[in-house]
């Protein structure tokens, strides 16, 4: 039985991007083969954080994921970084997948514990939220994705094939 993953990405949301690196990196996974696996994609979440949760959770409850991999962009940030932990006032939620294990061997990827305190982290909050108060055995993480350069988008790309294929060893 193949591994099911949800993918998300989000639009843009300043008037000077021509696109949001999240969701052009997910473009550019759609087109890879990924023979264990079973991929949804989500893109383009409006930047809203309590509709881009709405619309997440829905489909989380409608295909039951076994991973989620929500994907944002961080334009000041050079490589792909992945977020520990997400906060809401004094609560945080951490995510249950093992980081230091999913970095190892990774080029242009790094463990996070700052979401970034906008849309993102309040969407990482509150699928880690949900997920922990479900019946579901889905895990999730999210990833902030730099801008796409000529110079970076191959290794970048490589390391996020790599990140989604981590799901299938465990």
């Amino acid at each position: 039985m193949k591994i099911k993953v949800l993918l998300t990405s989000f639009d843009i949301w300043k008037y000077h991007q021509k696109s949001n690196s999240s969701d052009d990196l997910l473009d550019l996974i759609f087109v890879q083969n990924f023979n264990d696996y079973s991929l949804s994609f989500l893109r383009k979440l409006p930047v809203n954080a309590q509709l881009a949760t709405k619309i997440v959770i829905d489909k989380i409850e409608e295909i039951k994921p076994d991973f989620i991999v929500c994907c944002g962009m961080a334009e000041k940030r050079k490589i792909l970084t992945i977020e520990s932990q997400a906060s809401c006032g004094e609560m945080v939620m951490k995510t249950s997948i093992d980081l230091a294990e999913l970095v190892v061997g990774l080029d242009m990827t790094e463990i996070s514990h700052d979401a970034g305190k906008f849309v993102c982290e309040y969407l990482y909050y509150s699928v880690l939220k949900y997920l922990e108060l479900s019946y579901l055995r889905s895990k999730c993480i999210f990833v902030h994705v730099p801008i796409l350069t000529e110079y970076n988008r191959d290794i970048i790309v490589e390391d996020f094939m790599k990140v989604v294929s981590f799901f299938s060893q465990k």
